[in-house]
């Protein structure tokens, strides 16, 4: 998938049906390049999700037949990354991403990558150890995934979720309740905030509240557009100024053959 340096990128996406938020916030996000972002497109394919809980119909939403269907349409697209920009991982484990990943980059050839576990790799790479975790979701799913996140070395004392079930709802979710409840956990002490749904509003909330809190705000479409950004060599740090994140380097993702 060698590229000439002036070729546009495409960057492919993965999202639930009912997301509202994920696809105007990563567009404002390019957007706000201080040299522009005529560079980058970003393409979304769907499969159906509705509710996020426990149950058995909920979980199947996320059976990866749907999501590989998702990413071949995206591959007639030329897309230069697909990315799952979701965070089901958290509460059914890294292995299903991993998996996931497996999988559409055999049935596509294209390079995959996915929300949780941009995650991990940011954790790990920065050293965040005690995670303030903010969420719109239920209760059982929140200790899932602290659960799942303290195996892995990320502890989560300090939490706020909204007890939310409907997927659709979570982007009715204001940015000033999501930015409060960033102040919350803060307030209790962490290394760093994750503000984890692909459907709710803290990426363009980041940058104040890091400059607010001192603490890097990870929220979920950032952390997947860092990645998508990485994994394709592209240079991350034209966004820093919108949060931390993006200040990270592309090496912790990139293919340093297609860097630029």
């Amino acid at each position: 998938m060698d590229k000439a340096a002036n070729t546009p990128v495409r960057l492919g996406m993965l999202t639930p049906s009912s997301n509202t938020v994920l696809e105007p916030t990563t567009a404002a996000l390019l957007a706000a390049a201080p040299d522009g972002a005529d560079d980058v497109s970003v393409h979304v394919s769907r499969f159906r999700v509705t509710e996020i809980a426990l149950s058995e119909n909920a979980l199947g939403q996320f059976d990866d037949g749907g999501m590989l269907r998702a990413a071949e349409l995206l591959a007639d697209a030329r897309v230069d990354v697909i990315a799952w920009n979701g965070t089901s991982a958290g509460w059914l484990g890294y292995e299903r991403d991993e998996r996931l990943c497996e999988r559409i980059t055999a049935a596509t050839g294209i390079p995959a990558c996915t929300t949780v576990l941009a995650y991990r790799e940011i954790f790990q790479r920065t050293g965040a150890r005690r995670i303030g975790l903010v969420t719109p979701y239920l209760t059982d799913v929140q200790d899932r995934i602290r659960a799942n996140w303290t195996e892995a070395g990320f502890a989560c004392p300090a939490e706020r979720h909204l007890g939310r079930r409907d997927n659709f709802s979570f982007a009715q979710v204001s940015e000033d309740t999501v930015a409060s409840l960033v102040r919350e956990v803060a307030a209790e002490g962490c290394d760093a905030v994750a503000v984890v749904c692909t459907n709710m509003r803290g990426a363009l909330a980041a940058a104040g509240l890091e400059a607010e809190l001192g603490l890097p705000i990870y929220d979920s479409v950032a952390v997947t557009l860092w990645k998508c950004l990485a994994t394709v060599g592209l240079d991350p740090s034209r966004w820093r100024d919108l949060g931390r994140v993006f200040d990270l380097p592309a090496a912790f993702g990139a293919d340093p053959a297609r860097a630029r």
